[in-house]
């Protein structure tokens, strides 16, 4: 595999480039255009203008959640209350990345009785052993204690058991999210270098999100509003929904000179019947919201090729599960089937299986040399340096990703996740994409 030297997806930004905040409407940000090599300027509520009557927009409804939680150690047998007391002891941060007991997002979120998950802790030395505690009040002014019993560690992150009583009632039936929800913080990008306000409650989460369980926002759709997207339906634009729940691996930058060493995040992914459809009755004209859009839309290729080996074809060494599309499998099979063969197959699943609901997990780094199957235009923000979403955007455009970063940087285009947008119109065409053989 070609090497891909990250220095070259190196540029400078400087930090008054960064929006630290978002625009008061949400819709009046820039708007870059890149069609054909050529780069415009425009503003975002005009975004229909680039989008055809016959397009389909495909936008990410995940929710970011609260996941960020302080406790402090108490001191002695005293019982640390988030509001009301002045803490004492070592400050330790809980960042909850990604459920483990029960493993589904819901179901976790939904658990009334405890639930366990993947966390990174900050100041994790302080903690040694015992359970971390701290009580505070509902909106419906009863008062609730929550409890974080750490366990194994993997990595740079521990498996956290988390449980919660409420002062006084015996049968307990308040949620996990609802529990987050009165004692978390909603985690901003590090890159922001503040707090979380509280008006980020609002303007760090799209129009159209719904579906709890991501740590960061997918952020190329905070740009849009309710009139934007109803002026686009207006025009006989098609929109539909995807789910990928942002991790924090979003923001891992790539550490190695060589980008094939960059070890990419899995993200939990989930596809309805009706939106495949969708898909499949709109190719060549498919635009993605944001990088998560993308990830998910194209993995959805990898997913139908699979399912479309008969059993006997199929190779226990094949690179891609049953359901899991790993980092390079883009990179290490031939793929003949077409784009809108690999959806159907996928349809025939979920009608075969008596499901409404294709889920996956997804792993597969869009980077120089992918090609692209599903996705025909992007709507997506400015990425930080040497990251793999400024992989995936030189993909996107073949790698003339210099000519748009040099533009928005010359004209005062705002960066990352409370900045400016841009709309990408793929330069290389999809092929008529048999499946793989393993």
């Amino acid at each position: 595999m070609e090497e891909i030297l990250i220095e070259e997806y190196n540029y400078p930004l400087p930090d008054e480039r960064i929006a630290k905040y978002p625009l008061a409407q949400r819709d009046h940000s820039k708007l870059l255009v890149y069609r054909d090599g050529q780069v415009q300027e425009d503003v975002f509520h005009h975004i229909g203008q680039y989008l055809s009557s016959d397009s389909l927009l495909i936008y990410n409804n995940t929710r970011v959640i609260q996941a960020r939680l302080e406790f402090h150690k108490a001191v002695g047998d005293e019982v640390i209350r988030q509001v009301g007391d002045k803490a004492r002891g070592a400050r330790i941060e809980i960042f909850c990345l990604e459920p483990l007991n029960p493993h589904d997002y819901q179901l976790a979120l939904g658990a009334t009785q405890g639930c366990t998950w993947k966390c990174m802790i900050g100041n994790a030395k302080k903690w040694k052993s015992g359970a971390l505690s701290l009580t505070t009040t509902l909106s419906s002014g009863q008062e609730v204690t929550l409890f974080a019993e750490k366990g194994e560690q993997t990595g740079n992150t521990f498996a956290v058991h988390f449980s919660w009583n409420l002062t006084g009632v015996a049968d307990l039936n308040i949620s996990f999210a609802e529990i987050l929800d009165a004692v978390g913080e909603l985690p901003i990008p590090p890159y922001l270098n503040r707090k979380t306000e509280d008006s980020d409650k609002t303007t760090y989460q799209t129009v159209y999100s719904r579906i709890k369980g991501s740590v960061a926002a997918p952020t190329a759709g905070l740009h849009f509003t309710d009139q934007v997207l109803d002026g686009l339906r207006a025009q006989g634009v098609q929109t539909a929904e995807v789910t990928l729940h942002v991790g924090a691996g979003t923001f891992q930058p790539v550490k190695v000179a060589n980008a094939n060493d960059h070890t990419m995040h899995t993200e939990v992914i989930a596809v309805t019947k009706d939106t495949l459809i969708a898909l499949r009755d709109h190719i060549g004209d498919i635009v993605a919201v944001g990088t998560t859009s993308m990830r998910t839309l194209e993995s959805l290729y990898f997913i139908g090729s699979q399912l479309s080996y008969s059993e006997a074809d199929r190779s226990s060494e094949c690179e891609i599960r049953t359901f899991t599309v790993s980092q390079f499998a883009p990179y290490t099979h031939e793929y003949t089937l077409s784009t809108r063969e690999a959806l159907q197959a996928i349809v025939d699943y979920l009608d075969a299986t008596g499901q409404d609901v294709l889920h996956a997990e997804t792993q597969i780094m869009i980077k120089p040399g992918y090609q692209f199957r599903v996705v025909d235009k992007l709507i997506t923000n400015f990425h930080q340096p040497k990251s793999t979403l400024l992989l995936l955007v030189s993909a996107f455009v073949s790698g003339d990703w210099h000519t748009i970063y040099d533009y928005a940087l010359a004209h005062d285009f705002r960066f990352l996740s409370y900045g400016d947008s841009s709309i990408l119109f793929r330069r290389n065409p999809a092929p008529n994409a048999a499946a793989p053989r393993c």
